[in-house]
């Protein structure tokens, strides 16, 4: 069966084909920066939900859309990196521009979740930004 994609070429040494000319592998590409976007993720969202619950949501406003906005990022970036797409480093780039937002935007306020958010936001985008630049 010919390539549906012909100037692809398998990145996952000992990938199989399975008759759609793409490759197809279990291994995680680079676990533990999947696992620290992840964890952005899964913070950002927690997060989304306390503010959701403060009696000082209204002032709040635009951290919550950016905590959306670094939730949503990472876990599409977590993905492309997870397979090791041709454009998880543009993608964790872009992720890292995000987080460094967002994170900056949480260490505004002086509660304990929110300050914790913020380091892990920042992690985030220090590994991402690491990533994109190899």
């Amino acid at each position: 069966m010919p390539h549906m994609f012909p100037d692809y070429s398998p990145m996952c040494p000992g990938a199989y084909d399975y008759g759609y000319g793409l490759p197809y592998s279990h291994q995680v590409h680079h676990k533990q920066l999947v696992e620290t976007i992840q964890e952005c993720e899964a913070i950002c969202e927690h997060m989304t939900t306390l503010l959701k619950r403060r009696p000082d949501m209204q002032a709040r406003i635009r951290q919550l859309q950016l905590l959306r906005d670094c939730a949503d990022i990472c876990g599409l970036t977590a993905k492309y990196v997870a397979r090791n797409s041709a454009f998880a480093k543009p993608m964790a780039d872009f992720c890292a521009n995000i987080c460094e937002v967002c994170g900056r935007e949480c260490a505004r306020f002086p509660d304990s979740e929110s300050q914790h958010c913020a380091q892990i936001c920042f992690n985030c985008a220090r590994e991402c930004r690491a990533f994109a630049m190899t």
